[in-house]
């Protein structure tokens, strides 16, 4: 009997030592607790600012970085080129000058031989920002400035080249008279017709072969682009820091 109280005790004891450890390490270990945040609590970086819309119709003056003309473009061609001065609203700039521009050709039409005047046609479809924020553009060509023998014609922006018939006119006379003079010097009047006849001829047959102007842009030149729709600009974007791309 006293073996068995004395069994007894001991399991007791051994069971309460268990009991008080296992309370000592469950005290000891940290519990993680999750933090709810509520829904409408603002971010630690601050409220969002809204977007910035640049409205439909706004020009923006473009500075070509390479040349394009009628004689060697190609439908696909793409187009190079920075914003020459920067685009504000409400007192703040919203596109820099220097911001890249990137397009293509549409269109190409020669000049005609005869007649037909040559046509370019670009669309400017993307704008990288300094820091690397692009966006999507809907844009074309308004107008050439500085430009006399180029116009822009339609909605599509269509870049007309000038006209040859003044030029071709010249050539004409100018092969007349030349054939006259040397007429009259090789045999008095009657020659000096047959030669302004043969000369008119050959300035008819200059103009028949050559073709007129060709539309030509160089690396510099000026071009005004509008925008056909508006687009929307995200402030946190725009001046995010180059290293944050």
């Amino acid at each position: 009997m006293r073996v068995i109280i004395a069994l007894l005790a001991s399991t007791l004891s051994v069971t309460a030592a268990l009991a008080q450890a296992s309370a000592q390490t469950s005290q000891e270990v940290p519990h993680l607790t999750s933090r709810q945040v509520p829904a409408n609590q603002p971010s630690a970086d601050g409220p969002t600012a809204p977007n910035i819309t640049v409205a439909a119709g706004t020009k923006i003056p473009l500075t070509l970085k390479q040349g394009v003309n009628t004689k060697s473009a190609r439908p696909g061609d793409p187009i190079y080129a920075q914003t020459a001065f920067p685009v504000t609203k409400d007192d703040q700039i919203v596109i820099p000058a220097g911001t890249f521009v990137q397009g293509e050709v549409r269109r190409v039409v020669r000049p005609g031989r005869v007649k037909g005047r040559a046509e370019l046609q670009m669309s400017f479809t993307s704008m990288i920002f300094p820091n690397g924020y692009t966006i999507i553009l809907p844009g074309t060509v308004q107008n050439t400035p500085g430009s006399n023998d180029k116009t822009v014609n339609g909605k599509e922006g269509t870049i007309e080249g000038a006209g040859s018939k003044g030029k071709d006119a010249a050539t004409i006379v100018g092969g007349a008279t030349s054939g006259a003079v040397i007429g009259a010097i090789a045999d008095g009047s009657k020659s000096a017709g047959i030669g302004a006849a043969s000369g008119g001829v050959i300035g008819l047959a200059t103009v028949l072969l050559s073709r007129g102007p060709e539309v030509q842009l160089a690396t510099g030149d000026s071009i005004e682009m509008v925008l056909e729709s508006s687009i929307d600009l995200d402030p946190a974007k725009m001046h995010r820091p180059v290293s944050a791309q």
